[in-house]
Order: structure tokens, then sequence, then C-alpha cells
């Protein structure tokens, strides 16, 4: 019995995808890599540099400062002193929680009843679902009802009309589909009903996809400003920090409730640009805090849900 030995293997030639990375390949990639990186850190840089320094030294540098001159702490001073970005902090962060908490109680039932083959109707459903993330309503009569049912100048209406994504559930079905049958199996042998099974069983085996989720959720919290210009757009004193920093950044002069004037007093001890830098960089704060946790969990969590199945 002849074994047939494979042409490159004869020649001695390795795969392409073997072969060793040329010189060349390896500068070029390396190269990609720093521009990448610096495309992403520069701009980072700036923002912070800029925050911390004095209102000569963003003078001298017609306005965003890129190395460091004069540096001071009192845009941050005076940001955490103004009451009204410390509201803005509590509730950014009491919209991220509870918003998150509610996306993700709803998304996980959701994509749970749907990845369960023997669940009523779970594909008309599925359909629905489906169906509107090509064909939505649209914003006017989004507004009537979320007005309609009361809604305008109540936090519900910053967290309800955006509470659920179409692609946070499919991800969460797939992962959930791909799920051993043996275990489920195993579960209802012992007696456990469909919350047991997904509390003790889908959920410990998907910690990662369900970690990634709710990072997408609590980013889009944070990061959301839309709906307070529809439904907040005079109640200063419930806007969360991203529309505080929108404002400011739009009006060009100090925080509400600031005492700087604004961009034309050059004698002021802050810098109306590096207060305004000061409130992004207290924005990418808890980002940047949470990511690194997270980070380890996409490529188990994201990719391996969009896989499966």
């Amino acid at each position: 019995m002849s074994t047939a030995v494979p042409l490159r293997q004869r020649s001695g030639k390795r795969p392409v995808w073997a072969e060793r990375p040329s010189a060349a390949g390896t500068t070029g990639k390396s190269a990609a890599l720093t521009l990448v990186v610096a495309i992403v850190l520069v701009p980072l840089w700036i923002i912070v540099v800029t925050s911390f320094s004095t209102q000569a030294a963003v003078n001298r540098a017609g306005g965003l400062v890129i190395r460091p001159d004069g540096l001071t702490v009192s845009a941050y001073r005076e940001m955490l002193a103004d009451p009204t970005v410390r509201t803005a902090v509590l509730v950014s962060l009491g919209i991220t929680i509870v918003g998150t908490a509610v996306s993700m109680v709803v998304s996980v039932l959701c994509a749970y009843g749907l990845s369960r083959a023997r669940s009523y109707a779970h594909r008309p459903i599925l359909t629905l679902l489906v169906v509107t993330m090509f064909v939505s309503g649209g914003l006017i009569p989004t507004f009537l009802v979320v007005t309609g049912l009361g809604g305008y100048g109540r936090y519900w209406s910053l967290i309800l009309p955006s509470a659920v994504s179409v692609f946070n559930i499919l991800v969460l079905r797939t992962f959930y589909s791909g799920t051993s049958a043996e275990l489920i199996d195993a579960a209802r042998m012992d007696g456990a009903g469909d919350w047991r099974i997904l509390w003790s069983v889908v959920l410990p085996t998907s910690r990662a996809v369900t970690a990634v989720i709710t990072l997408f959720y609590a980013v889009g919290y944070w990061n959301a400003f839309f709906n307070v210009m529809l439904y907040m757009p005079t109640e200063s004193q419930k806007w969360p920090l991203q529309y505080v920093l929108l404002t400011y950044v739009n009006r060009g002069n100090g925080l509400p409730g600031s005492v700087n004037s604004g961009f034309g007093n050059a004698h002021a001890e802050t810098a109306p640009l590096s207060l305004q830098m000061a409130v992004v960089v207290l924005t990418l704060v808890p980002l940047l805090v949470v990511y690194p946790f997270m980070q380890k969990h996409f490529r188990t969590g994201v990719l391996t849900g969009a896989i499966k199945g």
C-alpha cells in the first residue's frame, strides 16, 4: 500500500502560511502597527496634556497642546467643584447601571427563549426581530409614543427606547444554541426547569459572551446623549455627563453654573479649552478602567458566538 506524499513535502518547500516572514514583511507589519497605535494614542495624549495646561500654555500653542508646558490641575478642580458636573456623573452612572441591567435581563431571556427549538412561536418572533433591524418606525413615531406614555422629562425615557439591541440578542441566541445538549438533558433528568437550566447551565457556560454584551450595553448607555436632546432638552439638573459635555462644546462657554466666562478671557486661571478637555477625560476614564478587564472575553465571546451554529 502506497502513501501519497503532498507535492510541497516532496519538493521540500513549506506551505505559504508556514513560511518565515521576510524582513520587508516584518518591517511593513511593524510600521503598520506603529501607525495604528499612534493614531489611537496621539489624540488621547493631546487631550490629556491640554486638560492639564494653563491658559498661557494654550495661548502659546494656539489651541490644543502637544508638548507639556505649565501643567496645572485647575481644570479638574473647577470641574469637580461644579455641582452640574457632579450631578451629571451620578446621573450617567445611574442610567448606565440600571439601563445595562434592564437590557441584559430582557436580552438574555429573549435569546434563551429563541434558542430553544421547542419554545412557542420562536421562529415568527425571530423573524419579527430580524425585520426590525432593517425597518424602523422612525424618529417621530418613537417620540410620539414615548411622550404619549408620559416619558417626557423622565429618566426612563433615556433607557427603555433603546433598551434592546436585536444584534446583541442574535449573538446571545447563537451562543446559547451551541450549549451542550447533554448538559441540558442531564439537567432535565434531574428535574430542572427552564429557569434553572438558564441560571445553572446556560449562563455559567457562556460567561464570556455575557460579559461582552454587558460591556456593549454599558458603553452605549454611558455615551448616549441623543435621547436627552429629545426628552430632556431644558432640564439641566437631569442631564447625564455626555450631554453636559456636548452643551459645553457647542456653546464654547463655561460649564452650566461655572464662573468661567469663556474663551475670550486670557487672564482666567483655568483655560476653557483645558476645562473642555478635562470633561472629555472624565468621560473616558470609566471605559479605560473597565475595558482591560473585559478585553480577554472578546475573542471567546463575540467571535465564538458569531461562529457557533
